[in-house]
């Protein structure tokens, strides 16, 4: 197995005649990296891109034109009214209800299985717990203590136990859609009661700790559309990964 290096060990680091095939690039930020030369057959880059440039061509409206054409959903859920947000929001329920089917015929052990490192489809779910908690409960709605313990929230965010996450909980795939289903028929409500004005005021302030750490940093229409769009991403990454289990 290759070395691991830790975060900023290669910060300005230049690479000169090396070489990387199947080498692994992981929660690594590439800011204003370039990439002078180099042979690149079979690559895969998956993460939030913009401006990106090969050969001279700045390549990333294509892909997300292309996006877009293939998931209309996209468009809907970057939008900026509750009619808009509302059907795509609709749309990405339907999505992970065919998706949490073809979970639920698999063995459990499969359901829980990692594919490549990745979270599995039970953990990608946990996640998405968390990230409504998050962004939807704390974020909108203001809630002071919103995170079901069953959320499973990236290692980045501190203090999990004191937010009353349980990092070393085991749900089976059915509880934790029983929290999904609750946190759907909410946020579904919340999208049919609020206003287009709602959506420019700020997010909630909250003395409690928690993530995000204010949310009033961002609009109301801001913390909705970071939710559905971590529910529209890990879709895709959980799909990704049953057809390799598959």
């Amino acid at each position: 197995m290759g070395r691991v290096f830790e975060a900023d060990d290669l910060r300005g680091a230049r690479f000169v005649d090396v070489d990387l095939t199947t080498a692994e690039f992981r929660e690594v930020t590439l800011n204003d990296a370039r990439f002078v030369g180099v042979v690149a057959h079979d690559v895969e880059v998956e993460g939030l891109i913009s401006n990106l440039r090969v050969n001279g061509v700045e390549v990333m409206q294509f892909v997300e034109a292309e996006l877009d054409r293939r998931h209309p959903e996209r468009l809907l859920i970057r939008s900026a009214d509750l009619v808009s947000l509302r059907k795509g929001w609709e749309a990405l329920t339907d999505l992970w209800a065919a998706t949490t089917d073809r979970i639920a015929a698999l063995p459990v052990r499969d359901q829980n299985r990692r594919v490549d490192g990745e979270w599995s489809a039970v953990e990608t779910l946990r996640h998405l717990v968390f990230v409504t908690d998050a962004w939807f409960r704390r974020g909108v709605l203001g809630v002071e203590k919103p995170y079901h313990p069953i959320g499973l929230a990236p290692h980045f965010v501190k203090n999990q136990h004191e937010m009353g996450l349980d990092p070393e909980a085991h749900p089976t795939l059915e509880e934790v859609r029983v929290v999904r289903a609750a946190q759907a028929t909410e946020i579904l409500a919340y999208l049919f009661e609020a206003t287009d004005e709602a959506l420019e005021e700020p997010g909630a302030r909250t003395s409690e700790p928690g993530w995000p750490s204010d949310p009033s940093d961002e609009t109301v229409l801001g913390c909705l559309q970071v939710l559905l769009d971590e529910e529209w991403a890990h879709h895709q990454f959980c799909v990704r990964d049953l057809a390799r289990l598959g």
